[in-house]
């Protein structure tokens, strides 16, 4: 096998498995140690140069972080990433000077952003601080899209939410509330020099089974939440049917609990391994005693006189083979009785205010053609991003496409290419202060993840808004940072340097690192000291070592960054070293400071 090549930023990126699997690519490991220290200001701006809404994310998000992390595959429990993403939000310091600064002078182009939700907000975000004068169109009287109407107060208080919204809109973004976007050919007749779509997937799907248009008391989730969330609706029958098991069902289940049901029942069509809401949804709701019922597939509303009465389900049985369903058949039927029902089964783009004569493509299901690059869409200048642009996933996804699309809208409005982008780069930072003594907590910790406090069962329906989950105390912090194997702190080999003395092999806990004869692939897997497992992660090999000719090789998957080997080594040839990585963003493109000659810059190896 040829050496590694690691001066390709995305080797030591995939080694930093939590940042490796956040679309934001956000430094996890490098805020976890500053939280460790207690400088939260700075764990606060590191979240946010990336994800821009950490408090609310430290709440709220999907955590595509934390199936990732290394820890999970070592003890089944990864480090709580969103819960610390959480403690640097709340014991910040004011942050104000710290945000980016507006120029006084407008560099003359106007941009028109359709809603204000976290896409729309990102993008502002972004190009407000190169000059741009950025206009949001927002039906609603306030800000926040999906964040502030379909996500409870309970689970993301409003001033938290409040609060990072106004460091974007105070920048001094004219919001437009109560405007109602009718027409896009109107808005582009108004001069703008682009136009950001970040209008969410608005619409909750149907379920048209007999009886379904028979009575008021079927709802749609997503109108259901928003007409809570702004006081239209304040209560709910005593029995309440919630069919789906995605994440806005479980908003819709527990909100129900508060708004005065007693027998809440979530309706699932399939198995528990197939449900789509998140595992701590699950948790959460259950907790509150939500009563779950699998294979059950939804078959008639049953209405008498005008009044629902309940549901018909037919029971499922499944053949699964593989992960996947391969057969279905139905086992029998019955009726649940129940007072309201509540459509949670899914949302889906509607653009009723896009004339089809504009040049913008929408296939039948009302999903507009997109580029996945530079998220512009078949007409030059309009560009989609978040749900609108292609289909429901989480907050952090709709910020990474922020990121992008407002990339892609500068370049436009400086008639420069959009597929043209900058590549990351990469810069390693030795992390030695003295013989043995490193610039990070290296030593493993056993602990097991810390659980999150919550508000007593007793008292959090008292209130709708009341936020359940406590945060974690300073204990509880001081012990889920050390649990983090700081995985950005990588483990770089000196071929030249290397005798061969085998004292890193000797010290090495996990038997990551074996020295043998090169050869194809599978042949060296065969000679590695720990068996190879299948996580995704790279296999270093060096080049030929001068002793014997053999090659160092490392399995990343078993590493625990604890900086053993380098301490071991009598010629330093293995080092701690901190990745930092960089991914442009539309400051980098205005400015020229981003580089983007060299994908990286680093100490060369032997």
């Amino acid at each position: 096998m040829k050496r590694t090549d690691t001066s390709n930023p995305d080797y030591y990126h995939r080694v930093v498995d939590c940042q490796w699997g956040c679309p934001a690519h956000t430094d996890v490991p490098e805020y976890i140690r500053l939280i460790a220290q207690g400088r939260f200001t700075d764990a606060y701006m590191v979240n946010r140069e990336s994800n821009v809404f950490p408090g609310i994310l430290g709440r709220v998000c999907d955590r595509p972080c934390e199936p990732a992390c290394r820890r999970g595959r070592m003890d089944e429990q990864p480090v709580a990433i969103c819960r610390l993403k959480r403690v640097a939000a709340d014991h910040k310091d004011d942050i104000q000077d710290r945000l980016p600064v507006v120029p006084k002078k407008k560099n003359g182009k106007k941009i028109a952003l359709v809603g204000a939700g976290c896409a729309s907000l990102t993008v502002a975000n972004d190009l407000m601080p190169l000059g741009y004068d950025c206009t949001i169109f927002e039906a609603q009287a306030v800000a926040g899209g999906l964040m502030r109407y379909n996500i409870p107060a309970f689970r993301l208080p409003a001033e938290v939410l409040q609060e990072e919204i106004n460091y974007i809109v105070n920048m001094g973004v004219a919001v437009k509330y109560n405007h109602r976007v009718e027409s896009l050919k109107d808005l582009l007749d108004e001069g703008y020099d682009a136009v950001f779509v970040g209008t969410g997937a608005p619409r909750g799907k149907e379920l048209k089974l007999p009886g379904r248009y028979d009575t008021e008391n079927i709802y749609i989730g997503i109108d259901w939440l928003e007409s809570v969330a702004f006081g239209h609706i304040e209560s709910i029958g005593e029995k309440v049917l919630i069919i789906g098991v995605g994440n806005t069902a479980m908003d819709c289940c527990r909100t129900s609990l508060r708004l005065g049901a007693r027998s809440v029942k979530v309706m699932a069509r399939k198995p528990r391994e197939f449900f789509k809401a998140s595992a701590w949804e699950l948790e959460d709701a259950e907790e509150e005693n939500i009563e779950i019922i699998v294979n059950h597939s939804p078959r008639e509303f049953v209405i008498e006189n005008g009044k629902l009465k309940g549901m018909t389900f037919e029971m499922m049985e499944y053949v699964i083979e593989n992960g996947g369903i391969t057969a279905e058949k139905i086992t029998g039927e019955v009726f649940i009785p129940c007072d309201d029902v509540i459509l949670a089964i899914g949302q889906e783009n509607a653009f009723p205010w896009i004339e089809r004569d504009l040049g913008i493509e929408l296939n039948k299901w009302e999903e507009p053609t997109v580029d996945k690059v530079t998220f512009e869409s078949t007409r030059k200048g309009v560009f989609f991003g978040g749900d609108s642009a292609f289909g429901p996933k989480n907050i952090i996804w709709a910020v990474e496409q922020g990121h992008q699309a407002a990339i892609s809208i500068h370049r436009y409005c400086q008639d420069e290419s959009l597929h043209e982008r900058l590549p990351p780069t990469l810069n390693l930072g030795s992390r030695k202060m003295g013989m043995h003594e490193w610039s990070y907590s290296n030593d493993f910790d056993p602990a097991a993840r810390r659980k999150m406090m919550h508000v007593s069962l007793q008292s959090r329906f008292e209130e709708l808004g009341r936020e359940v989950e406590l945060g974690f105390d300073a204990e509880q912090t001081a012990k889920e940072v050390e649990r983090c194997l700081n995985c950005d702190i990588q483990t770089v080999f000196f071929d030249s340097l290397c005798i061969e003395c085998d004292a890193c092999l000797d010290i090495c806990p996990t038997q990551c690192l074996t020295i043998t004869e090169n050869g194809e692939r599978e042949d060296l897997l065969q000679r590695l000291k720990a068996p190879v497992l299948e996580a995704g992660q790279p296999l270093f090999v060096s080049d030929a070592l001068k002793q014997t000719g053999r090659v160092m090789v490392k399995d990343e998957n078993f590493c625990i960054h604890c900086g053993l080997c380098a301490e071991r080594c009598p010629t330093a040839a293995w080092d701690m070293q901190k990745s930092f990585l960089q991914f442009p963003q539309a400051a980098d493109y205005a400015s020229g400071s981003h580089n983007g000659k060299s994908p990286c810059q680093q100490r060369k190896a032997g």
